[in-house]
């Protein structure tokens, strides 16, 4: 139906589009030939690909609740990671993405996700805190589906094409780096070189669909906030929540807020495929 599809970053959001994906595919054919990805919509793309979308929420929504500190002062103190968050994201794409998910994907398609790579020389912790401010200056002021303060201070976008990994690990390290935000997440390599989140540079990664949409081809962009402004572009179609999604983007004790966000995905998947 589609010969691009986009999944947006967006943290927890992210659960939307796994509902929309799981509702829409039951009328509706959503693998494309090609298929880009960033942050969070990463995970979201794979797990929803691979149909395992049921046993991702059922491990998040288990293991997350108000038992748990977002920021955890004391753990950090006896050696553990300040914000959880990042640790419980690498067990959680261990346990559902093995050896033979990892070939599963490679079998459907051009998958690309997006990482951002800062300017030489500039020290991690530092530049990622200049994206994510200009990012978030961006955000407030303009409400930009696709900003661009990330690479006038000459961060950039970098695609990998999941066909490209070799273990299961390294899809591990992808989507990690992927949605890599110091300080919630940890810095991850990608290449020798750390890598950070895509969205630093681009949210919504369609720079890949722009030559198939050319040609005539269509796309589907699926978005985690809700715009006042689509952009119009031939061929493409870009797909936002209903309603806001009542969740944070690292938030780990919001268990009912990973379900609402499901249940808004799924609402919006079936109008969405009923509309086609």
């Amino acid at each position: 139906m589609y010969d691009a599809i986009c999944f947006a970053g967006g943290g927890n959001r992210c659960y939307w589009q796994g509902g929309f994906f799981e509702a829409a595919s039951e009328k509706l054919d959503l693998k494309a030939p090609l298929m880009t990805a960033v942050s969070a919509g990463s995970f979201a793309l794979c797990y929803s690909l691979l149909g395992i979308g049921p046993r991702v929420r059922e491990l998040v929504i288990s293991g997350c609740g108000p038992h748990l500190r977002n920021f955890d002062l004391k753990g950090w103190r006896a050696g553990k990671p300040l914000y959880p968050v990042g640790a419980m994201y690498r067990d959680l794409l261990r346990e559902v993405f093995d050896e033979d998910a990892l070939r599963r994907l490679q079998s459907m398609g051009d998958i690309l996700v997006a990482v951002a790579r800062l300017p030489r020389g500039l020290p991690p912790v530092v530049g990622a805190a200049l994206g994510i401010g200009a990012y978030q200056v961006e955000k407030k002021l303009f409400h930009p589906v696709h900003p661009v303060f990330g690479r006038k201070l000459g961060i950039k976008q970098e695609f990998v094409n999941v066909r490209d990994l070799k273990r299961a690990e390294d899809l591990h390290d992808l989507i990690m780096a992927s949605g890599g935000v110091p300080p919630f997440m940890p810095v991850t390599k990608i290449g020798a070189r750390a890598a950070f989140d895509g969205g630093l540079v681009d949210n919504v990664p369609v720079t890949p669909l722009e030559p198939i949409e050319a040609k005539g081809g269509k796309s589907l962009v699926l978005l985690t906030r809700v715009y006042k402004r689509l952009p119009e572009i031939a061929g493409r179609t870009y797909v936002q929540p209903s309603a806001p999604i009542p969740i944070k983007q690292f938030d780990i004790r919001n268990a009912e807020g990973f379900r609402k966000a499901y249940e808004l995905g799924l609402k919006d998947g079936k109008a969405f495929a009923a509309r086609a």
